[in-house]
């Protein structure tokens, strides 16, 4: 019953709040909201990760903005070692349209 509410819950108030991303890296593991991997190909990722230059821009899904303080910060991300480790796999893009959700079930991990 409580996945169901969960996913409801998702669906629902998902296409309002998955906005900009505004990431802070955290020095230790314990510190972090989020484990994050860098995968080596695309096939692998949850997201693809376009890194954009200017807050304004970071406006859908996968483009991320990385602030000065973790007060600014929407989600504190902490670079795990290895891919087991991970709450959530991403893949650097090249270009900014190609970022986005490959799973859209891990979606949550950044509300």
């Amino acid at each position: 019953m409580r996945t169901v509410f969960l996913l409801l819950t998702m669906i629902l108030i998902a296409p309002f709040s998955l906005k900009a991303q505004k990431i802070f890296c955290v020095e230790y593991e314990s510190q972090a909201d989020l484990k994050v991997f860098v995968v080596e190909y695309e096939s692998q990722c949850d997201l693809k990760v376009y890194i954009v230059d200017y807050e304004s821009e970071a406006d859908e899904d996968g483009l991320w903005y990385f602030v000065k303080y973790v007060s600014q910060a929407d989600k504190k991300i902490y670079f795990v070692e290895y891919e087991s480790q991970a709450d959530l796999k991403i893949y650097m893009v090249k270009y900014k349209s190609q970022a986005g959700w490959k799973k859209s079930e891990k979606q949550y991990l950044l509300l």
